[in-house]
């Protein structure tokens, strides 16, 4: 089994904004675990460099590299990285003991993770505006669209766990578990794009409460060493 010593000398690869990124962030703070932090620049599309593409194929962050950084043994995919942690480092739980709880936690996790997020990612924005050729007022409303839905469908499932006594300071409990480490940096990118919050006060709540930590305070986009204005 890897040892959190092991974990301390693996390889993080990330970038700032990347909410992908940002979840594993959290979630390393939580474990107390501190990877080595390398960074790939989206915006210069290093993600798209021979190097990077030999230790994550699909171009994409984050890249966890157990092999301290010679690319052998590489975990990509930030849910697939957050279980995995969870599951070497038990303490703090992220996922609830319970089968049927855990299966919520994972629903409200996909619904951002892979509802949300991955049509309104830095590649899906720059595609609109670079083949498809639309303007950033299309580009911003095609954002603003798909985060109304989404957060909606998420307000809905928060507000259901907290009627039926399973949801608490956090979405599911009195502690911060996978589905506050999705909703935590959605709330941030849909900040940045000026999306209104006034229809989530349930998930507005939560996200104050999680931010309060300083496990997820630290891991805030502008105090990542790569963070840019």
């Amino acid at each position: 089994m890897t040892s959190t010593a092991e974990l301390n000398r693996a390889v993080f690869h990330g970038y700032f904004r990347s909410s992908a990124a940002y979840r594993c962030r959290i979630a390393f703070n939580l474990k107390g675990v501190a990877p080595e932090q390398r960074f790939v620049h989206l915006r210069k599309a290093e993600q798209q460099s021979p190097a990077f593409k030999a230790i994550a194929p699909a171009g994409l962050v984050p890249a966890l590299d157990l092999s301290g950084g010679d690319g052998a043994t590489v975990l990509t995919q930030s849910l697939a990285i957050i279980e995995w942690l969870n599951e070497i480092c038990p303490e703090p739980a992220l996922l609830p003991a319970d089968p049927w709880m855990r299966a919520q936690v994972r629903a409200f996790a996909l619904t951002i993770a892979c509802d949300i997020h991955p049509v309104n990612n830095l590649r899906i924005l720059a595609y609109l505006k670079g083949p498809l050729g639309h303007d950033q007022t299309t580009a911003d409303t095609w954002y603003r669209h798909w985060i109304d839905e989404g957060l909606t469908a998420a307000e809905a499932l928060a507000q259901q766990a907290l009627d039926a006594g399973t949801g608490g300071t956090f979405l599911y409990g009195d502690r911060p578990g996978l589905a506050d480490l999705c909703l935590v940096p959605q709330i941030y990118n849909a900040r940045r794009f000026n999306c209104p919050m006034g229809a989530y006060p349930r998930l507005v709540a939560v996200e104050a409460a999680c931010n309060a930590l300083p496990a997820f305070a630290d891991a805030l986009p502008e105090r990542q060493p790569d963070a840019e204005g």
